[in-house]
């Protein structure tokens, strides 16, 4: 088995520097495999990862906001924990990549290498940003790495240009604004070639050919969709509806007209243009890794900052840049050093004014210390997470014992997916979670539905908001049969 290792080494030619940071980073994550089930997004994931292996159509079966990759990821996983292993993996395939990109751009100088490498590497491992965290971020970020290494290191013909081009297109089917990552090698070619003729129809022309290979994993989505009878639930979910989540950080602003309402975009995305733009007029006074970080950022911070929402795993999709630019900061005593100054207080103003929460990584770890040190109890390292995690697997495991996995139930509150994904049970409603029904139905359709497809049983939290209208279903056609830490839970009387 080691000698298999050492020979994947070997072929993958990594220096042994990469290799411990590679095996460290794995270290790091360790306690991410003991994790409960928690995380409100990874919960709503796997829910809709355990509805595709019953067989239950994305988007019209069930609902979220995302492209495919990320569910489609979920239920390869099955569970949390092969959720986080196949997180961990992408993870490490992410790092492998950056370090070849930035030994392509940081040629001959291996400290600069290093350095970018290994906070990379922490940034993208560690919870601060929620590296730990299986989102979309974390995901796309291997495909579009690897776009970009392609576009950076490849010969530039039909198959890499192609190649290239979807990878980006699989990126923007986790997450959408991981399209903002393809132009990023398009700007620096046009930046840093000779501006004449000749050189830009060969820019447009491999331009055109990335663009046809984004689009084919798109066209074959819509395609999918399209033959299964889905394709406007699947359009309107995943693409509609993330034009309505821009600048949705400011609810109160909604009934403003689009233009003062998005105001703030408009102001961002000329102000990413201005800096794209002068990173042109100076091109010549600049290295090219200086132009390639400063244009990854200013299109990277656009966009983090489309919904202005301040999660920080948001900013995972801008870490790349910024640790080249810390890279040049740390190692190269020229007048770069000083200019780099100025793209990095853009990315490290982008956290401070628009508030961006982060994880504290060291109780993250002591907490995990201690529990797998015996000094902290299952019950303590549960409510650690959440206050309601022990009381959501006691329910699961009263569902799992009191009903068949093709049964359905529907709970009431803010932690229904993760109840659902504790007990491999799927909801008789597209709805997953609590604010999917306040933010794309209504409490009345949700009770229509109900009273359609009864669920065998119905949970009701307590720290759920008011949901009057399921009174008159509940007194009907369901026995409230237990209650878990004042959780109702209501069985259907056959």
């Amino acid at each position: 088995m080691l000698k298999k290792i050492h020979n994947l080494l070997n072929k993958l030619n990594l220096p042994n520097w990469l290799v411990i940071l590679l095996f460290f980073c794995l270290i790091l994550r360790i306690p991410s495999f003991f994790e409960p089930y928690s995380y409100g997004d990874e919960m709503i994931y796997l829910t809709l990862g355990q509805g595709l292996r019953q067989g239950v159509p994305l988007y019209s079966g069930l609902h979220d906001n995302k492209p495919p990759v990320l569910y489609l990821t979920a239920a390869l996983a099955g569970s949390l924990v092969w959720f986080k292993i196949l997180l961990a993996i992408s993870s490490l395939i992410s790092i492998v990549i950056f370090a070849k990109i930035v030994k392509i751009i940081f040629e001959n100088k291996p400290r600069a290498q290093k350095i970018s490498v290994i906070l990379f590497a922490l940034l993208t491992t560690l919870p601060l940003l929620e590296g730990n965290t299986a989102n979309a971020e974390n995901f796309m970020m291997v495909f579009s790495l690897g776009g970009i290494y392609i576009l950076l290191s490849k010969k530039l013909n039909i198959r890499n240009l192609l190649s290239a081009g979807l990878l980006f297109g699989i990126s923007s089917l986790t997450k959408v604004p991981a399209i903002f990552d393809l132009p990023v090698v398009i700007l620096f070619w046009i930046i840093t070639t000779g501006f004449n003729k000749d050189n830009l129809i060969k820019i447009i022309k491999n331009s055109f050919y990335v663009a046809i290979g984004f689009l084919i994993p798109i066209v074959l989505s819509l395609a999918w969709y399209g033959a299964s009878g889905h394709s406007g639930d699947y359009i309107k979910a995943a693409f509609m509806q993330n034009v309505g989540y821009v600048s949705s950080w400011r609810p109160s602003d909604v009934q403003k007209s689009f233009l003062v309402r998005n105001a703030p975009l408009l102001i961002r995305f000329l102000i990413a243009s201005f800096g794209i733009i002068i990173t042109f007029v100076f091109r010549k006074k600049l290295s090219k890794p200086f132009i390639l970080a400063s244009v990854w950022l200013m299109l990277s911070l656009f966009a983090v900052t489309l919904s202005e929402r301040p999660y920080p795993h948001y900013l995972l999709q801008s870490v790349g840049p910024i640790v080249i630019l810390l890279g040049i900061l740390l190692t190269q005593k020229t007048v770069e050093q000083s200019l780099v100054v100025i793209p990095l207080l853009f990315a490290f103003f982008i956290p401070v004014y628009y508030k961006f929460w982060y994880y504290p990584t060291s109780l993250y770890y002591l907490r995990f210390m201690k529990y797998a040190a015996g000094v902290s109890s299952k019950e303590k390292y549960l409510s650690g997470f959440n206050k309601y995690t022990q009381r959501d697997y006691q329910i699961a495991d009263f569902l799992i014992s009191s009903s068949y996995k093709k049964d359905k139930v529907f709970v009431w509150g803010p932690d229904s997916p993760t109840v659902y994904a504790l007990a491999r049970r799927i909801p008789p409603i597209k709805y997953v979670a609590d604010y999917h029904v306040f933010d794309y139905s209504s409490k009345g359709e949700v009770v229509k539905m109900l009273s359609a497809n009864k669920p065998r049983f119905i949970i009701i939290t307590p720290e759920a908001k008011p949901f009057l209208e399921i009174t008159s279903l509940l007194r009907q056609n369901y026995l409230l049969v237990n209650r878990i830490d004042d959780a109702e839970i209501w069985s259907l009387i056959h």
